[in-house]
């Protein structure tokens, strides 16, 4: 599927959410690696406000593109960021979503 770049230039993103490792199953707690460069995943929640308007989205990103201890509050620069609508069927349900990934994201503005 194709994702879509997200024009950052004149928002102003703060961490919400601390970053965690991203776990791809929940029962054995294998850690979600980037399938290129094989680096752990991470998701940061990130309060983007823009015109008026904020909201909150879970961002992943390599462990790599995360260079310092990012904590609740921090204003930070996000590299990358990128939408891509997903579908999937589990259980006889389908479930769609847009998932949201980053290349890094850095404190500082």
């Amino acid at each position: 599927m194709p994702s879509f770049k997200i024009d950052l230039s004149t928002a102003v993103v703060f961490v919400a959410t601390a970053p965690v490792p991203k776990v791809v199953n929940k029962q054995t707690g294998e850690r979600a690696v980037d399938r290129e460069t094989g680096a752990g995943l991470s998701v940061v929640g990130l309060l983007i406000s823009d015109e008026g308007e904020g909201n909150l989205y879970q961002v992943t990103v390599p462990e790599t593109g995360i260079t310092e201890a990012l904590t609740p509050g921090t204003p930070v620069s996000v590299v990358g960021l990128k939408a891509r609508d997903w579908e999937n069927e589990f259980n006889g349900q389908k479930r769609h979503g847009i998932s949201f990934r980053a290349v890094a994201i850095t404190s500082g503005v």
